[in-house]
């Protein structure tokens, strides 16, 4: 009787021998917590597709960001919910804007033990829904789109943020944006770039969340999920422009554009695990089909395997506690 001469379970026979020789780790500072702050609410207000997140006044956003900076999460995204949009997205770059106003409120409350960092894109503080101004015919108008990024750019910037998460897709926003960072004395604030964002299905518990008026879509400028190497040119072009982070987003669905990327470029990427996957996860949990917090770990895990330095997630704070159970 003939033998294996390999015999790769032996690096698996128990716990101690398997946490040895892991390839894959995930720390609590790997993990960013995206956080929703809405204007004129007097309590915080449950989002029934995201069981546990919820839209934060300014008094629970900073008991959250105390939170998670307890927890030892990486950061906080934010993201703003205006009481008033327009057109053009006034509020964005207003400095008494919700966005603005609860970036300063956070990092007056944390400091530097979390990297306060802010969503930069129009959708939210628009009444069309649309990551960008439009057109007389209704289309998104790039370079319009530009200079209302790099007004927004600056006002995030004075009002405390570390990092600007660029999410429109618009073409040169980078550049604009970094370009308007400099000129204003901001040289120092960092840009993460959403170089490969999708368009797709795994965004709608997100329109909830932030109350989006968005009729139609924006397959325009988001990305098609069917085009992989695009992803990684949108990543080049971005580090080109001055991104100092660049992005893939959804994660888990688009965890082959995540490893190219991070094979193509030489900066940090990283993945955000978006509304649906969020959703998805919570639903089936709730039905009793998966283990819960075994789906989140492996979910999580695979995200990091795949390339992602960092990761946005939802159970940023939740995770984060499992994991410091394990030191």
């Amino acid at each position: 009787m003939s033998f294996p001469v390999h015999r790769p379970r032996r690096l698996r026979q128990s716990p101690a021998v398997r946490r040895l020789v892991r390839e894959t780790h995930l720390v609590p500072s790997q993990l960013v917590l995206p956080a929703f702050v809405r204007e004129g609410i007097p309590a915080p207000v449950d989002i029934s597709s995201m069981p546990g997140v919820r839209q934060h006044t300014l008094d629970s956003l900073r008991r959250a960001a105390a939170d998670a900076a307890e927890a030892g999460v990486g950061g906080i995204m934010l993201f703003g919910v205006p009481a008033v949009r327009d057109a053009v997205g006034s509020g964005a770059d207003d400095p008494d804007g919700i966005l603005n106003v609860a970036a300063a409120a956070v990092a007056a409350e944390v400091g530097d033990a979390l990297v306060v960092q802010t969503d930069l894109c129009l959708d939210e503080f628009t009444d069309h829904g649309h990551c960008g101004v439009l057109t007389p015919s209704g289309t998104v108008d790039n370079d319009a789109t530009l200079e209302r990024y790099a007004a927004m750019g600056v006002a995030q910037a004075r009002a405390g943020a570390a990092l600007l998460g660029l999410s429109g897709m618009m073409d040169g926003q980078v550049e604009a944006v970094r370009t308007a960072l400099d000129d204003e004395g901001f040289s120092d604030t960092i840009i993460l770039a959403y170089s490969a964002k999708y368009a797709g299905a795994f965004y709608g518990p997100f329109r909830e969340a932030v109350d989006s008026q968005l009729k139609g879509d924006r397959r325009t400028y988001q990305m098609d999920p069917g085009n992989a190497r695009e992803g990684i040119r949108e990543a080049v072009l971005d580090v080109e422009e001055g991104a100092d982070i660049v992005m893939v987003k959804p994660a888990l669905p688009y965890l082959d554009v995540l490893a190219d990327v991070r094979a193509a470029v030489d900066v940090p990427v990283w993945a955000y695990q978006v509304s649906g996957e969020y959703a998805m996860v919570e639903a089936a949990s709730a039905n009793g089909w998966i283990d819960r917090r075994g789906a989140i770990e492996e979910s999580l895990l695979g995200i990091r395997r795949a390339g992602a330095d960092a990761i946005l997630t939802y159970w940023a704070v939740e995770a984060a506690g499992w994991l410091r159970e394990r030191l």
